[in-house]
Protein backbone atom coordinates (compact mmCIF):
# COMPACT_ATOMS: atom_id res chain seq x y z
CA UNK A 1 0.00 0.00 0.00
CA UNK A 2 1.49 3.24 -0.91
CA UNK A 3 -0.50 6.42 0.17
CA UNK A 4 0.21 10.03 -0.76
CA UNK A 5 -2.32 12.81 0.15
CA UNK A 6 -1.62 16.20 -0.68
CA UNK A 7 -3.62 19.17 1.20
CA UNK A 8 -6.55 20.61 0.79
CA UNK A 9 -6.61 23.97 -1.40
CA UNK A 10 -7.72 26.87 -0.02
CA UNK A 11 -9.94 29.17 -1.77
CA UNK A 12 -9.22 32.52 -3.22
CA UNK A 13 -12.12 34.55 -4.31
CA UNK A 14 -12.77 38.26 -4.50
CA UNK A 15 -11.77 39.51 -0.65
CA UNK A 16 -9.21 37.23 -0.54
CA UNK A 17 -7.98 39.06 -3.55
CA UNK A 18 -8.78 42.54 -2.45
CA UNK A 19 -7.23 41.42 1.09
CA UNK A 20 -3.39 41.56 -0.41
CA UNK A 21 -3.89 44.94 -1.41
CA UNK A 22 -3.37 45.46 2.31
CA UNK A 23 0.23 45.29 1.68
CA UNK A 24 0.61 48.08 0.03
CA UNK A 25 -1.15 50.11 2.85
CA UNK A 26 -4.79 49.65 1.85
CA UNK A 27 -6.89 49.74 5.05
CA UNK A 28 -8.94 46.66 5.85
CA UNK A 29 -12.14 48.45 5.52
CA UNK A 30 -11.54 49.21 2.34
CA UNK A 31 -10.07 46.08 1.05
CA UNK A 32 -13.53 44.54 2.48
CA UNK A 33 -15.43 47.37 0.14
CA UNK A 34 -13.19 46.38 -2.73
CA UNK A 35 -14.07 42.49 -2.19
CA UNK A 36 -17.29 43.50 -1.77
CA UNK A 37 -17.74 44.98 -4.81
CA UNK A 38 -15.34 42.04 -7.08
CA UNK A 39 -17.75 39.43 -5.89
CA UNK A 40 -20.86 41.21 -8.33
CA UNK A 41 -18.44 41.37 -10.90
CA UNK A 42 -17.30 38.68 -13.13
CA UNK A 43 -14.06 38.39 -11.02
CA UNK A 44 -16.43 35.62 -8.74
CA UNK A 45 -17.52 33.12 -11.85
CA UNK A 46 -13.55 33.31 -12.87
CA UNK A 47 -12.56 32.23 -9.16
CA UNK A 48 -14.67 29.72 -9.32
CA UNK A 49 -13.86 28.70 -12.50
CA UNK A 50 -10.01 28.21 -11.64
CA UNK A 51 -10.91 26.57 -7.94
CA UNK A 52 -12.87 23.74 -9.57
CA UNK A 53 -9.98 22.96 -11.35
CA UNK A 54 -7.34 23.03 -8.65
CA UNK A 55 -8.07 19.44 -7.03
CA UNK A 56 -6.08 17.93 -4.36
CA UNK A 57 -3.63 15.62 -5.03
CA UNK A 58 -4.41 12.13 -4.27
CA UNK A 59 -2.25 8.97 -5.08
CA UNK A 60 -3.07 5.51 -3.64
CA UNK A 61 -2.17 2.32 -4.43
CA UNK A 62 -3.14 -0.44 -3.17
CA UNK A 63 -1.27 -3.99 -3.27
CA UNK A 64 -3.33 -7.82 -3.33
CA UNK A 65 -1.55 -8.68 0.05
CA UNK A 66 -2.99 -5.55 1.54
CA UNK A 67 -6.18 -7.34 1.27
CA UNK A 68 -5.55 -10.83 2.83
CA UNK A 69 -6.19 -9.34 6.12
CA UNK A 70 -7.91 -5.70 5.41
CA UNK A 71 -8.86 -4.74 8.83
CA UNK A 72 -5.42 -5.55 10.28
CA UNK A 73 -3.94 -3.39 6.94
CA UNK A 74 -6.26 -0.68 7.96
CA UNK A 75 -5.52 -0.26 11.50
CA UNK A 76 -2.33 0.83 10.44
CA UNK A 77 -3.65 3.82 9.24
CA UNK A 78 -6.93 4.40 11.32
CA UNK A 79 -5.16 4.40 14.43
CA UNK A 80 -2.51 7.21 14.32
CA UNK A 81 -5.07 9.85 12.18
CA UNK A 82 -7.88 9.04 15.25
CA UNK A 83 -5.00 9.81 17.58
CA UNK A 84 -3.99 12.61 15.23
CA UNK A 85 -7.66 14.32 15.24
CA UNK A 86 -8.13 13.55 19.00
CA UNK A 87 -4.96 16.07 19.74
CA UNK A 88 -5.89 19.09 17.01
CA UNK A 89 -9.90 18.63 17.08
CA UNK A 90 -11.40 21.75 17.45
CA UNK A 91 -15.22 20.44 17.24
CA UNK A 92 -17.63 17.67 18.49
CA UNK A 93 -20.42 16.46 16.64
CA UNK A 94 -23.81 15.78 18.71
CA UNK A 95 -24.08 12.42 20.26
CA UNK A 96 -26.14 10.15 21.26
CA UNK A 97 -26.77 9.66 25.14
CA UNK A 98 -27.00 5.91 24.96
CA UNK A 99 -23.55 5.86 23.87
CA UNK A 100 -21.90 7.26 26.68
CA UNK A 101 -21.61 6.42 30.59
CA UNK A 102 -24.63 7.43 32.60
CA UNK A 103 -22.76 10.74 34.02
CA UNK A 104 -22.29 12.31 30.95
CA UNK A 105 -25.60 12.01 29.66
CA UNK A 106 -27.14 15.77 28.65
CA UNK A 107 -29.75 15.16 31.66
CA UNK A 108 -27.41 15.41 33.84
CA UNK A 109 -25.54 18.67 32.66
CA UNK A 110 -26.32 21.67 34.37
CA UNK A 111 -29.32 23.44 32.60
CA UNK A 112 -28.37 25.08 29.43
CA UNK A 113 -28.84 29.09 29.43
CA UNK A 114 -30.29 29.17 25.91
CA UNK A 115 -32.11 26.18 24.16
CA UNK A 116 -29.84 25.89 20.63
CA UNK A 117 -26.43 25.96 23.26
CA UNK A 118 -24.68 22.74 23.86
CA UNK A 119 -24.99 21.75 27.24
CA UNK A 120 -21.61 21.37 29.49
CA UNK A 121 -21.16 17.80 29.13
CA UNK A 122 -21.26 17.78 24.70
CA UNK A 123 -17.30 17.95 23.94
CA UNK A 124 -16.98 15.42 27.17
CA UNK A 125 -19.15 13.13 26.00
CA UNK A 126 -17.83 13.27 22.63
CA UNK A 127 -13.96 12.67 24.00
CA UNK A 128 -15.51 9.82 25.68
CA UNK A 129 -16.80 7.96 22.45
CA UNK A 130 -13.31 8.86 20.40
CA UNK A 131 -11.28 7.57 23.51
CA UNK A 132 -13.37 4.21 22.52
CA UNK A 133 -12.85 4.08 19.24
CA UNK A 134 -9.08 4.66 19.66
CA UNK A 135 -9.14 2.19 22.24
CA UNK A 136 -10.79 -0.03 20.07
CA UNK A 137 -8.28 0.47 16.98
CA UNK A 138 -5.07 -0.03 19.34
CA UNK A 139 -6.35 -3.20 20.44
CA UNK A 140 -7.22 -4.59 16.59
CA UNK A 141 -4.09 -3.12 15.70
CA UNK A 142 -1.68 -6.11 14.31
CA UNK A 143 1.10 -5.18 17.22
CA UNK A 144 -1.65 -6.00 19.42
CA UNK A 145 -2.42 -9.98 20.94
CA UNK A 146 -5.37 -8.97 23.34
CA UNK A 147 -6.10 -12.09 23.55
CA UNK A 148 -2.93 -13.58 25.24
CA UNK A 149 -4.41 -11.55 28.21
CA UNK A 150 -7.12 -14.23 29.14
CA UNK A 151 -4.62 -17.30 28.84
CA UNK A 152 -2.66 -18.71 31.64
CA UNK A 153 -0.24 -21.46 32.00
CA UNK A 154 1.49 -23.79 30.19
CA UNK A 155 -0.89 -25.73 27.36
CA UNK A 156 -0.18 -29.86 27.23
CA UNK A 157 -1.98 -31.67 24.51
CA UNK A 158 -1.92 -35.35 23.79
CA UNK A 159 -3.65 -36.96 20.92
CA UNK A 160 -4.69 -40.53 22.56
CA UNK A 161 -6.04 -43.54 20.02
CA UNK A 162 -9.60 -44.14 20.48
CA UNK A 163 -10.10 -46.29 17.68
CA UNK A 164 -8.67 -48.89 15.25
CA UNK A 165 -8.17 -50.08 11.90
CA UNK A 166 -8.07 -54.21 10.92
CA UNK A 167 -4.86 -53.80 10.98
CA UNK A 168 -4.60 -52.47 14.19
CA UNK A 169 -3.43 -49.01 13.33
CA UNK A 170 -4.90 -45.89 15.15
CA UNK A 171 -7.52 -44.48 13.01
CA UNK A 172 -9.15 -42.11 15.67
CA UNK A 173 -7.37 -39.72 18.10
CA UNK A 174 -9.06 -38.36 21.22
CA UNK A 175 -7.47 -35.01 22.04
CA UNK A 176 -7.05 -34.68 25.88
CA UNK A 177 -4.62 -32.75 28.51
CA UNK A 178 -1.62 -33.94 29.32
CA UNK A 179 0.12 -34.21 32.64
CA UNK A 180 1.94 -31.25 32.26
CA UNK A 181 -1.11 -28.89 31.36
CA UNK A 182 -2.01 -25.96 33.28
CA UNK A 183 -3.91 -23.82 31.09
CA UNK A 184 -6.46 -21.28 32.17
CA UNK A 185 -8.87 -19.46 29.88
CA UNK A 186 -10.49 -16.33 31.42
CA UNK A 187 -13.82 -16.94 28.63
CA UNK A 188 -15.75 -14.12 30.91
CA UNK A 189 -13.26 -11.91 30.90
CA UNK A 190 -12.78 -12.67 26.89
CA UNK A 191 -15.93 -11.65 26.30
CA UNK A 192 -16.23 -8.48 27.90
CA UNK A 193 -12.98 -7.53 26.60
CA UNK A 194 -14.11 -8.46 22.95
CA UNK A 195 -17.79 -6.73 23.64
CA UNK A 196 -15.84 -3.73 24.22
CA UNK A 197 -14.06 -4.01 21.14
CA UNK A 198 -17.32 -4.38 18.55
CA UNK A 199 -18.84 -1.63 20.36
CA UNK A 200 -15.92 0.85 19.65
CA UNK A 201 -16.33 -0.46 15.94
CA UNK A 202 -19.76 0.50 16.12
CA UNK A 203 -19.33 3.99 17.57
CA UNK A 204 -16.75 4.45 14.96
CA UNK A 205 -19.47 3.70 11.49
CA UNK A 206 -21.78 5.42 13.78
CA UNK A 207 -20.10 8.18 13.88
CA UNK A 208 -17.97 7.82 11.21
CA UNK A 209 -19.31 11.45 9.90
CA UNK A 210 -18.26 13.19 12.64
CA UNK A 211 -14.53 12.39 12.46
CA UNK A 212 -13.61 16.00 11.69
CA UNK A 213 -11.09 18.41 13.02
Amino acid sequence: MKIFLGPFRSWVGPFQLADQLQKVGVSEDRCHAIGEWLADTWVLSVCQWIDSKRKRKVKVHIDNYDVWNLDATLAYVILPALIKLKEQQHGAPFTEDSDVPEELRSYNAPPKENEYDTDDLHFKRWDWVLDEIIWTFSQIHPDNNWEDLYHTGEIDMQFNPIKFDDKGEPSLFEMVNGPKDTHTFDKEGYKKHSDRIQNGLRLFGFYYSGLWD
